[in-house]
């Protein structure tokens, strides 16, 4: 039988409907099952107790009121049991957390490359750009851990188009049964290629859908500063960072890196879908990423230096991942370039606390925008959110950083070496 790794990639969307389908018929039938226990049981739990029903109140104008519609989804489990990870999936996921973690913790002197589509909206396009980040880990592989950019979510200002996951058709129809399912399918189409990948999580739910796929995941500007999302990464298995509050604010980012290490009891949903207490143990790997903000960048050596100071100062870690898009590159793809050329200079002159950087690229430099009304017409491989690099000048940056890691282990070599010879 073959794998759902092989399934080509322009017919994810396809097959994801497909298993949707079946998968909500079985939760129909889960579901009916469940009002059936329920009815039966719950009677004799009210006359154990001592309780009386009451007499049946309109409640149509207090429940739901604003509510047009409520649509059953596919469970986590249901989709990971049709959708198992294979044992590459696997192999690549395990290796890609040990590696990003033993970078952030300076056990590893090589730098985290984030990158990929600021969002992935085409399977085969996705997959075309995780090849090419193929070749380009079998090129770095000393120097860089390079990790995919999947997001599939997308947090709005205001009103927009809110990801894959939620809209996979780009048609406002928000078939995210499917979203889910095709985004688990391209995780694993990618890990399965030895290509590990990041996220953006943005509710408690979607994460359950990628169980033991995603090596990095980052809370974004938006969410930075919301309680139940820094609680929620506390119980996390990848790796997590936290991005400066789009105000610029990096002591929010602080804080949150305090709260996610801390444990923590919440509500959340188990892999059923159902709610459940979760009780965290704290999350040691969380970060601070840098990303700028409307005002200006703040990857400079300066604010490095102040950002390690804050840390230092709430006795955490110096450890810092830069994104050198949004605020950095003030929207502009093309200045990731300058970005990605000042922190691999100061990298080269021994900066040890910078140990990631995010760039946005995919197959095609720049963006376009989408009609949901024409999805059709949109031009293969360009994004719909913000605008990205392409893959040269990817591959470019990713030499230069490459090199960049490269003097400053040799930097460290020459230092020791110094270190000794004086003793």
């Amino acid at each position: 039988m073959a794998q759902h790794e092989d399934i080509p990639a322009d017919r994810v969307l396809e097959v994801a409907a497909g298993i949707a389908d079946h998968l909500l018929d079985v939760q129909r039938q889960v579901n009916r099952q469940i009002d059936a226990t329920q009815a039966d049981l719950l009677p004799g739990v009210q006359q154990r107790l001592g309780l009386h029903d009451a007499a049946g109140a309109d409640l149509s104008d207090l429940v739901n009121a604003r509510i047009a519609a409520l649509t059953i989804v596919v469970t986590p489990e249901a989709v990971a049991s049709v959708l198992p990870l294979s044992a590459a999936s696997v192999a690549t996921t395990r290796a890609g957390r040990r590696a990003v973690t033993d970078i952030v913790r300076g056990d590893d002197g090589r730098l985290t490359v984030i990158a990929g589509p600021c969002s992935i909206h085409d399977p085969a396009a996705t997959v075309e750009y995780a090849d090419f980040l193929r070749r380009m880990r079998a090129r770095h592989g000393a120097d860089l851990e390079i990790v995919m950019r999947t997001y599939t979510e997308k947090p709005r200002t205001e009103v927009d188009w809110k990801g894959f996951a939620y809209d996979p058709y780009l048609d406002g129809s928000n078939r995210i049964s499917v979203g889910l399912i095709a985004t688990r399918m391209l995780m694993c189409r990618i890990t399965a290629m030895g290509v590990p990948v990041a996220a953006e999580p943005l509710n408690a739910l979607t994460p359950q859908y990628v169980n033991g796929l995603v090596t990095y995941n980052g809370v974004g500007a938006r969410n930075v500063t919301d309680q139940t999302a820094r609680e929620r990464v506390s119980g996390f298995s990848s790796v997590v960072g936290f991005k400066n509050s789009p105000e610029g604010s990096i002591d929010a980012a602080v804080q949150a890196v305090i709260a996610a290490r801390a444990p923590h009891e919440f509500l959340g949903v188990d892999s059923h879908g159902m709610t459940a207490q979760l009780s965290t143990t704290g999350n040691e790997t969380g970060h601070v990423i840098l990303r700028g903000d409307k005002h200006g960048p703040n990857y400079s050596a300066d604010h490095i230096a102040r950002t390690t100071a804050k840390l230092r100062e709430r006795g955490l870690p110096e450890v810092v991942v830069v994104d050198a898009s949004h605020g950095n590159s003030q929207k502009d793809h093309l200045r990731q370039i300058d970005v990605v050329r000042d922190l691999a200079g100061q990298i080269a002159s021994g900066e040890r606390a910078i140990r990631g950087v995010m760039v946005e690229s995919n197959l095609v430099a720049g963006r376009q925008d989408l009609d949901q009304q024409h999805p059709d017409a949109l031009a293969y491989g360009l994004s719909v959110t913000d605008a990205c690099v392409d893959p040269d000048t990817t591959a470019a940056l990713l030499d230069e950083l490459a090199d960049a890691v490269r003097a400053r282990r040799g930097r460290r070599s020459a230092d020791g070496a110094a270190v000794l010879q004086a003793g």
